[in-house]
């Protein structure tokens, strides 16, 4: 899917130094180029690069590209320390279908040109809150977008900006008896040049389809939606916090409204954003995670909708939270079968650093078998690494029996969640069957959660140019 136009690709091409050419069939590479110390160097040096990759013996296998099935060989080129090292890594497929067929019944589908805008009135417009007042999701902005759907007028309608306003609901709409509804997370964040960007919408917006068709809903051109929530962002622009602890959180909402009982498809529907300005999730400076893993508690399991974003994963969790937090605990570890399979820390997707055997470290996180969500921030961090190349990545399962085996051997180095809201949160304890596990996360002078932290956030706020960030003009 596009992020830009043609006409900005092309700006950036322009602008953008070139090394010198190089053969094509030698050489692949993948570089985050983050200073100008570095670019400097890379200019200065590229001829030793270009030597050891002819040493290597001949041309160098590129791969194809994202989505890609063939496993290509791995490409690691090391210098002296001050180089950087180049890895060529397989390409990833993405962890559920990007592009959607719809179903023939589905109808029209909406389009970003018929947006029509209409704007709140002085009166009805809220106060900002200050930067240091921010809770996660307690004020909202000024408007919001909204798209009906109704089959029987042939499908979507325009869509429309309108003020943020109550919704006008029949007591027999749908989404109140089955939970026939869905939703997703995402932010906008001001950069450090003034410029605004969403995350890797177009995840957001495939995850939400794939959704939607589990739940029995339409299903939308992801695009159209994108375009229109970057209109939707840039009216209300000034609720985009103007600093980098914070940002502007997006909750796009799919709803079943048809007002009859009934446990069946809705013919009506209504999709709807809004907006709310966020500071951290977690207070700054606060101490890394402890987490009650109690057994007999189970979020999802094989065949249900544990991979998809429904609010019907979220509501019987709140009693297990509060739970963990008379025990002292900030979230809940949720565990799944017999060998207690570690799955997802509150809302958030869990990562493990260890050293194998072998002495090789590696990281690993619960494979997308059903249980857990296909995190968009989880995806990142599982390509970061990849592309890193300093050590394995893995998805499989583990077992509370394996975590507490790694922390007695001393193995288990690292432990964090990751998600939209938090982004990635470091573990320290865990309390299970009677006793803390200690984490070592955050006692290691270079730790893997903080440099996926800054990486990622410097993508979000532009520091770091990235196909990730999609700017809103």
């Amino acid at each position: 899917m596009t992020h830009k136009s043609t006409e900005q690709t092309e700006h950036r091409r322009q602008a953008t130094p070139q090394l010198h050419p190089v053969p094509s069939q030698l050489i692949s590479l993948r570089m985050v180029l983050r200073t100008k110390n570095l670019v400097r160097y890379v200019f200065q040096n590229q001829h030793k690069l270009i030597q050891q990759l002819l040493v290597q013996g001949g041309p160098v296998r590129a791969c194809s590209g994202h989505g890609g099935t063939q496993q290509q060989a791995q490409l690691r080129v090391e210098e002296d320390d001050n180089f950087p090292k180049i890895t060529e890594v397989p390409p990833l497929a993405a962890p559920f279908p990007m592009k959607l067929e719809h179903a023939a019944d589905v109808g029209e589908q909406f389009k970003y040109s018929d947006l029509s805008v209409r704007l709140a009135a002085p009166h009805q417009l809220n106060p900002k809150p200050d930067v240091d007042d921010l809770a996660f999701g307690k004020y909202f902005t000024d408007h919001m977008l909204k798209v009906s759907y109704h089959r029987r007028l042939g499908g979507w309608q325009k869509p429309e900006i309108t003020p943020m306003e109550n919704l006008n609901l029949h007591p027999a709409a749908k989404v109140f008896h089955y939970a026939i509804e869905l939703f997703e997370g995402m932010k906008a964040y001001r950069g450090y040049d003034g410029k605004i960007r969403f995350f890797r919408p177009e995840m957001n917006m495939a995850r939400m389809n794939v959704t939607a068709y589990r739940s029995g809903l339409p299903t939308f051109e992801s695009e159209e939606l994108i375009k229109a929530m970057a209109r939707l962002v840039m009216i209300d622009s000034e609720w985009v916090p103007h600093t980098e602890s914070a940002s502007l959180y997006i909750r796009p909402t799919l709803i079943g409204i048809e007002p009859t009982l009934g446990v069946a498809s809705s013919d009506s529907a209504l999709l709807y954003t809004i907006l709310s300005p966020v500071g951290p999730y977690f207070k700054p400076g606060a101490k890394g995670l402890k987490l009650y893993a109690e057994p007999k508690y189970t979020r999802a399991w094989p065949g249900g909708v544990g991979d998809r974003k429904v609010g019907s994963n979220y509501g019987p969790t709140i009693h297990v939270q509060q739970e963990a937090l008379r025990h002292g605990c900030h979230q809940v570890l949720w565990l799944y079968g017999d060998d207690h399979q570690l799955t997802e820390v509150g809302v958030m997707n869990i990562f493990m650093l260890y050293i194998k055997e072998n002495g090789e470290r590696e990281l690993i996180t619960p494979p997308l078998n059903g249980l857990i969500l296909p995190g968009i921030t989880r995806d990142s961090i599982i390509r970061l690494c990849h592309q890193w190349g300093e050590f394995s990545v893995c998805e499989r399962k583990f077992t509370m029996a394996e975590v507490k085996k790694l922390s007695q051997e001393g193995r288990l180095l690292e432990m964090f969640g990751a998600g939209t809201a938090a982004v990635i949160s470091p573990i320290e304890r865990i309390a299970y069957m009677g006793e803390e596990i200690y984490l070592p996360t955050e006692s290691h002078e270079n730790p893997l959660f903080r440099r996926l932290y800054n990486t990622l956030t410097d993508i979000q706020y532009g520091k770091l140019e990235h196909p990730w960030a999609y700017v809103i003009d």
